[in-house]
């Protein structure tokens, strides 16, 4: 075999073998997920979105316009609407006028937003931490180090608008 057919070789082995860690880290984290949403809503009758959204606004005490929100979450603007709109409906969120731009609100949790959210942040900690206990602390230091070193390859950014 020729050199240049050995390195074609090798690099059709590693382009297969980052192809299946992709696969495996898709499978893993959504087989986590999964795991997640299934014990919010049998244990506590919640939603993971709607978890996320209690962690941004508690994250962001001063509260989150929408469009921040859904920014923030990554999803659109009607799907971070109507899970505040309940968490309001609920008492556990508020939305509150921005002064000086009237039509705009930013929405924060209440009281009770925060509590329920520090129970929820709580449990879902203790979750991940049993689905991950078969990890060491230098396997997990290793691994997120392993991680960093992914960087996605940006789209370049089409001009025309």
């Amino acid at each position: 075999m020729s050199g240049t057919a050995a390195q074609a070789d090798l690099g059709d082995t590693a382009s297969k073998a980052r192809l299946r860690l992709w696969l495996k880290l898709l499978k893993t984290s959504g087989s986590i997920e999964s795991e997640l949403r299934r014990r919010l809503r049998d244990r506590h009758n919640t939603t993971l979105p709607r978890f996320d959204v209690m962690s941004a606004l508690s994250r962001n005490p001063e509260g989150l316009k929408m469009s921040q929100l859904s920014q923030f979450l990554r999803v659109s603007n009607g799907n971070v609407t109507g899970i505040v709109d309940r968490l309001t409906e609920d008492g556990l969120a508020l939305r509150v006028a921005v002064p000086g731009d009237r039509r705009a609100q930013v929405a924060r949790l209440t009281p009770a937003g925060e509590a329920e959210f520090d129970r929820l942040a709580a449990e879902h900690e203790a979750w991940i931490g049993e689905m991950m206990a078969g990890l060491g602390a230098d396997e997990i230091t290793e691994m997120s180090a392993l991680l960093d070193q992914i960087q996605p390859v940006a789209a370049p950014q089409d001009d025309k608008g």
